[in-house]
């Protein structure tokens, strides 16, 4: 086949029929009518002399020849993206931008202020989209659907590229009427009752289970190794939620220094080191090889690790 005698826009048409698996949302997203779409997986059809995509109970399914063709021509489409974008500094200071940012409660607490007043200066017309972690999937942020998340992470697709922003250490978060004040150490935190906070990752998260501890985190995971194990009275997945419980007087919040710093000036609360030490938490920035080389998206990503650090 003459390469010259193929509309290279089918690729484009074909990645994004095999992402979204519906000819309407396809259309959609190119922003051409559902009838150019349908001529355009007809054309593909014939090109690859294979339907491609086939109707089932379950939608739109992709045959095993466009399971074969999906990574290649992502990779394809990719590198003629990098040939064609624009090598101009991008101008933040004339962008009306919108970044999308999965955050975590803890880094959105912690991290966003600070970004934000230095987007109110540098970068006035630049929108801030912030999602949570169960907004996002890997796949989102593969595709470049979502600019980049911030969180921690267990585990991450190994083509994602990644930084870390910085290492925090933790705090024991109590109320001034916590009688255990007094005489605050393992004995003690060991009987007292404690509310559990945590959301690394991102999707949609499960329920916990107790006697589970390997998969509770640090806190607990170094406890085990020590042969203790706390009470936990509290699951949450959201920081702001575990410092409010920590003004009950039987509580006790074990959560990252800079999300308790956010409460210094909390008169029902002090925060004290915990009476054990616990490895440091590491609070990474993530975000799609699609977007590596966007200078925009550059710039974002290096006003984040500036804010990061004068925070550090």
């Amino acid at each position: 086949m003459n390469i010259n005698r193929v509309d290279l826009n089918l690729l484009v048409y074909l990645e994004v029929l095999l992402r979204e698996r519906n000819v309407t949302k396809a259309a959609n997203h190119l922003g051409i009518s559902q009838p150019a779409m349908s001529n355009g997986l007809r054309r593909l059809r014939d090109l690859f002399d294979d339907p491609l995509l086939v109707r089932t109970s379950e939608g739109m399914t992709p045959t095993e020849r466009a399971r074969e063709l999906e990574p290649v021509v992502r990779r394809v489409l990719l590198d003629v993206e990098r040939v064609v974008q624009p090598q101009s500094d991008f101008d933040p200071a004339g962008s009306e931008r919108v970044f999308r940012i999965m955050a975590s409660d803890y880094a959105e607490a912690t991290l966003m202020p600070g970004l934000l007043s230095e987007l109110r200066v540098s970068a006035p017309g630049i929108t801030l989209d912030i999602m949570t972690p169960s907004d996002v999937s890997f796949l989102d942020v593969e595709q470049g659907k979502v600019d980049m998340v911030i969180n921690r992470f267990d585990s991450m697709p190994q083509s994602f590229h990644q930084k870390t922003l910085w290492k925090d250490s933790f705090s024991c978060l109590m109320s001034t009427d916590n009688p255990i004040l007094e005489h605050f150490d393992l004995d003690a935190y060991l009987l007292a009752h404690h509310v559990w906070v945590s959301k690394t990752g991102m999707g949609v998260g499960v329920g916990v289970n107790p006697d589970d501890v390997q998969r509770l985190g640090w806190v607990d995971e170094t406890l085990r190794k020590a042969g203790k194990k706390r009470q936990i009275k509290v699951f949450t997945r959201h920081y702001q939620s575990a410092m409010l419980l920590a003004e009950q007087r039987d509580l006790v919040v074990t959560i990252p220094s800079k999300a308790a710093c956010l409460q210094r000036d909390n008169p029902r609360l002090v925060a004290r080191e915990p009476p054990f030490d616990i490895p440091p938490l590491e609070l990474k920035m993530a975000w799609s090889p699609l977007l590596q080389h966007n200078a925009g998206h550059k710039w974002m990503r290096d006003l984040v690790s500036t804010v990061a650090h004068k925070l550090d």
